[in-house]
């Protein structure tokens, strides 16, 4: 029997033709699309995808999970003076969970998407390796799969480049293979995520103030919500010098402002850490790591300490580094895990 397979079908180019390459492998291909908010429906696209790929197409309605697991959990951080990462919360808990389970229950033995990147099986061990195409690489965002979930996913975009990508869609007749990528975030169309907590939350974000290290107040900001460590644009502030955000206070609804050097850092405490070619760190690992998608791997050290944590140790100072986000780690090439920033030393 033809092994069967869920693509989770977007609309968008990579998907669309994750599809059709494991239609062309022989898989039996079926589509999947999340219906995650009420604000966004792109099921219509995704449809007309799948009728052109003459591919069974259905559309879960994932609004409750997603709202339990995602949203609820973007609004808490930032209201709690953290930057969040929702598509790597959405990865660990809707699309390669509850989406997984969906697509079981519809008898597939693989979920699939359009990641960049590459998933093998090492001595009985499934691993992620970085993208062909490296400045599209999404490496970054997988780093919580667990060997359980990874027996289950195929990301063939992986090894093929984004050009590449949108050539075979284009040959093979696809509307959508000059559709742009989408970088909002996909539950707040107009990216204005302060108003969106805003209107979301019962806990409305006060203004309050900007002070310095001293607590001396420099000003007034529009709520902690809008500011993140780091930030020099859009402060209002007329200081006669450069000002950055330096830390967010949400117990004294504060805003603390300091210099640039004050946000270069070497070390910080992660937590919910995942690793992936083996199940715990039982000594110090010598690796290279980064604090954002976008930026460059840096040379590291990370040491295991209690609760399932670990401590970064980076060699060169890195630029504002966030509570809330993800710092990630690789050998080379290799997705070695990751965990999200608790603490900044």
């Amino acid at each position: 029997m033809k092994k069967k397979v869920a693509v989770g079908l977007s609309g968008g180019v990579d998907s669309s033709v994750t599809a059709y390459l494991l239609k062309e492998k022989g898989y039996d291909v079926i589509g999947l699309t999340m219906r995650l908010c009420s604000e966004v429906d792109v099921s219509g696209d995704a449809k007309k995808v799948a009728e052109k790929l003459n591919i069974p197409h259905y559309t879960i309605d994932l609004r409750e999970p997603f709202k339990n697991y995602v949203i609820d959990n973007f609004i808490s951080e930032y209201l709690g003076g953290r930057t969040p990462n929702p598509c790597a919360v959405c990865n660990k808990y809707i699309k390669f969970g509850v989406l997984l389970d969906k697509a079981k229950e519809l008898g597939a033995d693989y979920i699939a998407t359009g990641h960049y990147a590459r998933i093998e099986e090492h001595n009985g061990r499934y691993v992620i390796v970085t993208a062909e195409d490296e400045k599209k690489d999404q490496t970054y965002m997988l780093y919580s799969l667990s060997q359980d979930v990874l027996k289950h996913v195929l990301m063939p975009c992986g090894e093929y480049s984004k050009d590449e990508i949108r050539q075979i869609a284009r040959k093979i007749g696809l509307e959508v293979h000059n559709k742009k990528d989408s970088m909002e975030i996909c539950f707040i169309p107009n990216n204005n995520h302060g108003e969106y907590i805003n209107k979301a939350s019962d806990r409305k974000c006060k203004e309050g103030t900007f002070v310095d290290k001293e607590g001396n107040v420099l000003g007034k900001h529009k709520g902690i919500i809008n500011y993140t460590i780091g930030q020099r644009k859009g402060l209002g502030l007329s200081l006669g010098k450069p000002a950055f955000v330096i830390d967010i206070r949400p117990s004294t609804n504060e805003v603390v402002i300091g210099e640039e050097e004050e946000i270069l850092k070497t070390t910080l405490i992660a937590k919910d850490v995942n690793f992936i070619p083996f199940d715990k760190l039982e000594f110090p690992m010598e690796v290279q790591a980064k604090i954002r998608y976008s930026m460059k791997k840096s040379k590291a050290t990370i040491v295991p300490i209690e609760n399932n944590k670990v401590k970064v140790e980076f060699e060169n100072k890195q630029r504002a580094i966030t509570k809330g986000q993800c710092v990630v780690f690789y050998s080379k090439d290799l997705l070695i895990g990751g965990g999200t920033i608790e603490e900044i030393c």
